[in-house]
């Protein structure tokens, strides 16, 4: 990173998240003079206090819980964590990603400036850098300043027992007892870890259930296993306040829709109720921009603004709000700077949550699939029919297609050990108009989990050998 700022760039980045970084690295590909700012660490978000640390912690504290729980198989072991230390191995996973996100920047030519930038107008920015200010113009300009964790009235992060998720991933011990405000996918892939910790967690949700953007057959699943774990979940509450007690614990205080107060001692209080835009920070208006009544800036699919010459991806140009989604978009939007020929398929994008067991989407579910017309058909293999998933120890939840009229691979649900995984070959299939047929047909290894795709398939067509039709 350097603090000196050039006059001007045929393309600005501002942003050195997914879509960031992928954007200036592919426009300077294609010949562009690109210069990026970043006010903090590139890798964004992503890379330095979200996918990457939360994985790592996911990961490992998850191995040794599965480790110390496999007497049934006549392993007898009680793993310990040193929380600082795999703290300690996290950063260093971090720091390896992110010093090789700036090896491959400036290895393309791009020029990153440690700063702020704020628009002055449709073709200028203001950067604020290392105490000073200075202008910088540009023909093109691509806003890739991400999303932030959502507060919620009378829990700021400032506090010191109130968390939010960057919070949750640096902490040098784990606290006896944590509340966490929240069961999306951020509340339960944290809840999840800390109860493997040790820690006594509860979850209070304002909805009525976790994991309220996927089917219920699907969170069911997760919300089981979390409850195996210990962790108490208490829906139809909203988090009111909180408030210190004479001995030094923390109250939290939550009520129903109909004026029901409970109160909760807890040691830490995790917020976790979502993310939002971070746009004011680059002055849309004084571009031009438009943005919605939730922060986001408007583009089309090929990340275009209603400004000419500038454009956004990643969380700050709305959902889904998802890493490899700013990137694919990053390509795009920088072959479009330089008039290079593109695609963008939003209907194929992949969505995972690493929850315990993990769960990964992509397209249509079947009722969405039939309000936008289609007459579909479902496929369904349980991992409790799975060789494979037998000898793991994990044979919770499912593969799901989603198929329509003509055989095409219109979406699916997996929930299971490794979902995350599973769900690229069933994106791929979609993606290229690769039919149920062809996928049922194509020989898998046997015995793998993926097999579990194979045999979801064939119950869709109706012939399925390792269940009933």
């Amino acid at each position: 990173m350097t603090t000196d700022v050039p006059e001007a760039a045929d393309v600005l980045v501002v942003g050195g998240g997914p879509g960031g970084y992928v954007a200036a690295i592919r426009a300077a590909q294609l010949g562009e003079d690109v210069v990026l700012v970043e006010a903090d660490a590139v890798g964004g978000v992503c890379l330095n206090y979200g996918c990457i640390p939360s994985k790592a912690l996911v990961s490992t504290v998850g191995s040794a819980h599965e480790v110390g729980g496999m007497t049934d198989r006549g392993v007898y072991a009680d793993p310990q964590i040193d929380v600082s230390e795999l703290i300690d191995w996290k950063d260093g996973v971090v720091g390896r990603l992110t010093g090789g996100v700036e090896s491959l920047l400036d290895a393309n030519g791009v020029t990153v400036v440690e700063g702020r930038a704020a628009f002055v107008d449709e073709g200028t920015v203001e950067v604020a850098v290392a105490g000073r200010r200075e202008t910088l113009a540009f023909e093109h300009a691509v806003v890739a300043t991400g999303s932030r964790p959502i507060e919620i009235p009378g829990f700021s992060f400032d506090d010191d027992p109130v968390l939010s998720s960057r919070d949750a991933l640096a902490v040098r011990e784990a606290p006896d007892h944590l509340l966490v405000v929240g069961a999306g996918y951020i509340g339960m892939e944290l809840s999840t870890v800390f109860a493997k910790l040790g820690t006594d967690v509860e979850v209070v949700e304002a909805l009525d259930g976790a994991l309220p953007a996927y089917e219920d057959d699907v969170a069911r699943v997760v919300r089981e296993s979390a409850a195996d774990l210990g962790i108490d979940f208490h829906f139809g509450e909203a988090a009111q306040e909180w408030f210190p007690t004479v001995a030094g614990d923390t109250i939290v205080a939550t009520e129903t829709e109909d004026g029901e107060r409970t109160e909760y001692e807890t040691d830490a209080v995790l917020v976790a109720v979502g993310r939002e835009p971070v746009s004011d920070s680059v002055t849309p208006e004084d571009a031009g921009l438009e943005v919605d009544d939730r922060g986001f800036l408007e583009t089309d699919e090929y990340g275009r603004t209603n400004v000419d010459g500038i454009y956004a991806v990643g969380d700050v140009a709305g959902e889904p709000m998802l890493a490899h989604e700013a990137s694919q978009c990053g390509v795009a939007v920088a072959e479009t700077i330089a008039g290079e020929p593109t695609s963008v398929d939003s209907d194929a994008v992949p969505a995972a949550v690493f929850t315990d067991p993990e769960i990964a989407t992509v397209g249509y579910t079947a009722a969405e699939a039939r309000e936008a017309g289609h007459e579909v058909t479902t496929g369904k293999f349980p991992f409790s029919a799975s060789g494979r998933a037998m000898t793991t120890g994990r044979e919770e939840g499912f593969v799901r297609v989603v198929v329509g009229e003509g055989g095409d691979l219109l979406g699916a649900q997996i929930v299971g050990e490794h979902a995350s995984e599973l769900i690229a070959e069933i994106t791929l299939a979609a993606r290229n108009g690769v039919s149920v047929e062809e996928v049922a047909a194509t020989v898998h290894t046997h015995p793998t989990l993926s097999e579990a795709v194979k045999e979801a398939c064939e119950h869709a067509l109706g012939h399925a050998i390792h269940t009933t039709n």
